[in-house]
């Protein structure tokens, strides 16, 4: 297959899935969301200066750079992507898919107009800089390497319509669970047990595993409140377990033991399970679940490996920052960033996400891997592989004009994706 016949395949598809995307949008803004994927998938940027370049206009390139940051401070745009983009992706999520929600930064540490410009904490470095916060959730399998990215949205202490960082990460929440209906099991990094967090989980009656700090007050089996981290030292790891962890490309066998109690979070009452798990650091790994499970090494690992997935997938994580740039955001305006985050997700979801969910394009995306010339040893690098290959094939190319979405697109495409 020649490489102009993959480049008209792939634009078809993005094609429809712009048309998918921006239906129910008015039609510049549809023709906007269409021309912004194509030019971030072109050029691999946020900058409108280069997605603008990417889209080859007859016009000056300041008129172009002008109309999409004109198109990109609608508000409707913000509300809009975040649900379609839900929507699409909660058809992939089935009972047992893995939640796995991440609060991260986005640093700007030279910024000095940006509107609402924040201080955040980069758990990494271990240090305050300025910047925004990034809440994102993504989908993913215990088995397999297929990812979903599901939400994204930038958001800032300092912004008006602030309340709390609980409420940023509840309402992201409620976003994906109107639509997947009880399917999917969160899976939430340590502070992710506060009381604020773990009592609307359990009164939403959402199935979660949770990494605790340990400094949690739970009652125990004796009926006794006691510290997670004090009933975690207190656990009898009865069973084992080996993984295989890469590390600088080498492969590395940890020996790991495990173990659980029955605990209670005070003033209530739903039964809760503390897994401990020992051999992935000088401290035990503490995880608090409302997974209803035997206590034997099966149903225990299983649970683990619930959580270990979070891991897995945090390479797709740093994938939809660094593929795209996402700390290169230029532009000011609040409204102008929190929409550019929803397009860069859905660029995003275009690359890992859609062009897999067929079996017809397979083919189409095995042929952009070669195409990207990137060596991948290990499974998370094709999706930088992947992104490299649309690139390629995308740069210097025109948009195709927004389609109107047939009556039965949908129809069609349910059909295409469960099989």
């Amino acid at each position: 297959m020649q490489n102009s016949k993959v480049r008209s395949r792939l634009k078809a598809q993005l094609t429809k899935f712009t048309a998918q995307l921006s239906e129910g949008l008015s039609k510049p803004l549809r023709a906007f969301v269409g021309q912004m994927l194509l030019g971030i998938q072109a050029s691999q940027d946020v900058k409108l200066s280069h997605i603008a370049r990417s889209l080859e206009e007859e016009i000056p390139l300041i008129k172009t750079e002008d109309r999409l940051s004109r198109n990109l401070k609608a508000k409707a745009l913000e509300s809009h992507l975040s649900e379609r983009l839900v929507s699409l992706g909660s058809r992939r999520i089935e009972a047992n898919t893995v939640l796995c929600l991440d609060l991260s930064d986005v640093r700007k540490e030279y910024a000095q107009k940006m509107e609402y410009l924040d201080q955040v904490w980069d758990g990494s470095e271990g240090e305050v800089h300025r910047g925004y916060w990034l809440l994102s959730v993504t989908g993913a399998g215990v088995e397999g390497s297929e990812i979903t990215p599901l939400y994204q949205k930038l958001f800032s202490a300092r912004a008006k319509d602030f309340v709390s960082e609980n409420a940023e990460i509840l309402e992201g929440v409620d976003r994906i669970r109107s639509h997947t209906q009880g399917r999917g099991i969160w899976a939430i990094d340590r502070g992710g047990d506060r009381k604020k967090l773990l009592e609307p989980l359990l009164e939403r009656g959402e199935r979660f595993v949770i990494r605790s700090t340990g400094q949690r007050s739970v009652i125990n089996r004796q009926r006794r409140k006691v510290t997670v981290h004090h009933l975690g030292a207190c656990c009898r790891l009865r069973y084992q377990a080996r993984v295989i962890k890469i590390e600088d490309g080498q492969e590395k066998v940890v020996e790991l033991r495990f173990g659980a109690e029955p605990v209670r979070l005070p003033g209530r009452e739903e039964k809760l399970l503390l897994i401990v798990v020992a051999g992935f650091g000088q401290e035990p790994m503490l995880l608090l679940t409302n997974l209803r499970a035997v206590r034997d090494s099966p149903s225990l690992w299983w649970i683990v490996r619930i959580y270990l997935t979070r891991w897995k997938i945090e390479e797709t994580f740093r994938f939809v920052k660094q593929s795209y740039h996402l700390e290169d955001l230029r532009v000011v305006r609040y409204q102008r960033l929190k929409n550019l985050v929803w397009l860069v997700t859905a660029a995003a979801y275009f690359a890992a996400t859609f062009l897999g969910q067929k079996l017809k394009l397979k083919i189409l995306s095995e042929k952009l891997l070669i195409i990207s010339r990137r060596f991948f040893g290990i499974p998370p690098f094709r999706f930088y592989a992947l992104a490299d290959g649309i690139r390629t094939l995308l740069a210097g190319s025109t948009p195709s004009p927004p389609v109107e979405p047939s009556p039965n697109l949908q129809l069609e495409l349910l059909l295409g994706w469960n099989p």
